[in-house]
């Protein structure tokens, strides 16, 4: 038996011309376009492609598209005052800061300074709160577009035993809600759970997000299983090249599960594409 593979290329090129349709629609009904401004910090190399990636598909989209760009010596003050602009900016439906940000800025508290309507990465504390209460609030985009493609695979998961490796709160803990909202039976793990292997055996579902490569090896996934691999990790080869792995040893596991994401191309291309659906929600519901 050999894994179906999830394409998450595929699956966010379907749901980035649903976003499309969904813009010249708004744009027609309201006379304008939705924004989406985000807020850069510094010059992380890794920062500065997705911030472009991002706009790039924000304009494909039909939407407005802003950008900040700040040095990386900026005062949290001057961060905080250029966030209460842009909430206070009718034509800005979206607001994103990207992370990490340098170490004199708190993040958390820039987090709770954006408008909890605009806040399309999910992440401000309301947005949370209505997440867990199992009320409509935005979404996080990876957690977000990591369910589509569990959907997509398995169709309905109720009664599912699903396990989530990782605790964060831009993936774990957010996957967590989502898959206990779905009505999913969820254990939320993390690199110091005890017999994880016996958890991970048990599951139906599982989504890796620890950060560490190949972590769980292939003879943990139960046969048929749906695996979704969020991790990204650049690892050396002995030629002195290296290349990208997830958190799932990705052909031992291919072997045994029912779906499986590949890294690159599986979970990474639905993050924009939620991110632009979100900002399109966000327009929707200040309009």
């Amino acid at each position: 038996m050999s894994a179906q593979l999830i394409d998450g290329k595929a699956r966010a090129a379907a749901l980035r011309a649903e976003v499309a349709a969904g813009v010249a629609a708004f744009t027609a009904a309201h006379g304008r376009a939705p924004g989406l401004t985000v807020v850069l910090v510094g010059d992380d190399p890794a920062s500065a492609v997705y911030v472009a990636s991002k706009g790039k598909a924000c304009r494909e989209a039909g939407m407005v598209s802003g950008e900040y760009r700040l040095p990386a010596d900026t005062a949290e003050a001057d961060l905080l005052a250029l966030i209460a602009q842009l909430n206070a900016d009718p034509a800005v439906d979206g607001i994103l800061v990207q992370m990490p940000l340098p170490r004199q800025i708190d993040s958390d508290r820039v987090i709770a300074a954006i408008d909890p309507a605009k806040d399309v990465d999910g992440l401000h504390p309301v947005n949370t709160g209505l997440l867990v209460s199992g009320r409509q609030g935005l979404v996080p985009c990876t957690p977000s577009g990591c369910l589509l493609l569990i959907r997509e695979a398995m169709g309905d998961i109720a009664g599912a035993q699903a396990v989530v490796i990782g605790r964060s709160i831009l993936v774990g803990k957010p996957m967590a809600a989502l898959l206990t909202n779905a009505s999913a039976t969820v254990t939320l793990a993390h690199s110091r759970t005890r017999d994880l292997a016996a958890h991970v055996a048990r599951a139906d579902i599982v989504v890796a997000a620890v950060g560490i490569p190949n972590m769980v090896p292939g003879e943990w996934i139960k046969p048929g299983a749906c695996v979704i691999d969020v991790g990204i990790n650049r690892v050396a080869l002995p030629d002195g090249k290296s290349r990208l792995v997830g958190d799932v040893d990705f052909e031992a596991a291919r072997s045994r599960a029912g779906w499986i994401t590949p890294v690159p191309g599986g979970v990474g291309p639905m993050t924009i594409a939620c991110l632009l659906a979100n900002t399109l929600a966000a327009a929707h519901a200040r309009a």
